[in-house]
């Protein structure tokens, strides 16, 4: 399961002095996992941005047509360092995109290759500063959105998975992990009823949904109040992209220390390798290909949802 690789990348990135480079050695033991570090300075100090691909048997990098899977570890930092000591809440959706990244890398030398591609992104940063935000407060982070964007969500993701803590807000009440419905090129789909499936199946549970807004899938620094920056993926993106959110029963702030439950982002972690698994062979889809297409011809693109509005077009 993923439970090992969780602690284990816990373990590796509490820590004051981790970088992408302590991250990149995990993947040490794995010869085919091609890992990139990239080190971006903003005006409130760097990060580390991280890449990690785990190629598919009959993914596009070995000249294959099987889709590309996307998990982004979306967050500000997994360190508020020195106003906080040690791993913050925040830190959640770092720890399980790496942890998935890892469970795939060993999954493939014991010979369970998935048939497509599988890039992982996040960012690594012990030290970003925090943001004020209602109920309780947020993470910030040394770049601005646009840069994260960049470095994490990439041309080849044919489906993104955003995986975020989702934890400073009244609306999830509830412990433990929740999909949002999926969003493309502006517009709020449906949830993926094959989505609502593997939940039900990873988590021996019904599935459990949240509520997005017309805000939130807007960008950052649009002065529009979002639930934190889970669905940023949308706006730099025309593939569908959905947000799984590590959540809590209470309001908890991203800059808490001692707030993260590994058992949580363990349970994260498996539901994204299983669909990776599904939506590289085939047998998931985020949304309705011809249902979405008839959207477009009724009432148009909603692309400008993905930018700063009409002002920044003119």
């Amino acid at each position: 399961m993923t439970l090992k690789q969780t602690l284990t990348v816990i373990d590796a990135l509490d820590n004051a002095y981790v970088n992408g480079e302590k991250v990149k050695e995990l993947f040490n033991l794995y010869p085919d996992v091609k890992v990139e570090v990239n080190t971006v300075t903003g005006q409130q100090g760097s990060t580390d941005f991280i890449k990690i691909l785990i190629p598919g048997n009959e993914g596009k990098t070995a000249g294959g047509v099987a889709p590309t899977f996307g998990i982004v570890g979306r967050l500000g930092g997994i360190g508020a360092r020195p106003s906080r000591i040690g791993l913050v809440s925040d830190a959640d959706g770092a720890v399980a995109a790496i942890a998935s990244a890892l469970k795939l890398a060993d999954m493939q030398v014991k010979g369970d290759a998935l048939k497509g591609d599988v890039y992982v992104t996040t960012h690594i940063c012990p030290d970003a500063p925090t943001l004020p935000h209602e109920p309780v407060d947020f993470m910030d982070s040394p770049v601005d959105i646009l840069t994260m964007n960049e470095y994490e969500v990439l041309p080849e993701m044919d489906f993104v998975l955003s995986i975020d803590t989702t934890k400073g807000n009244r609306v999830i009440n509830h412990k433990g992990v929740a999909i949002s419905p999926t969003v493309k090129e502006g517009y709020i789909l449906r949830v993926s009823e094959d989505l609502l499936r593997i939940m039900e199946m990873t988590t021996g549970q019904l599935p459990v949904t949240y509520p997005i807004t017309m805000q939130d899938i807007t960008p950052y620094g649009n002065d529009i109040y979002h639930i934190n920056s889970i669905l940023q993926p949308s706006v730099a993106t025309d593939s569908p992209v959905i947000g799984l959110a590590i959540t809590a029963q209470s309001a908890v702030p991203g800059c808490g220390t001692g707030a993260s439950h590994e058992t949580d982002i363990a349970l994260a972690a498996r539901f994204a390798i299983e669909v990776a698994k599904e939506t590289t062979n085939g047998t998931c889809q985020f949304y309705d290909k011809d249902e979405f297409e008839k959207i477009i011809g009724l009432y148009g693109s909603m692309k400008i949802l993905q930018t700063m509005g009409k002002e920044a077009i003119h």
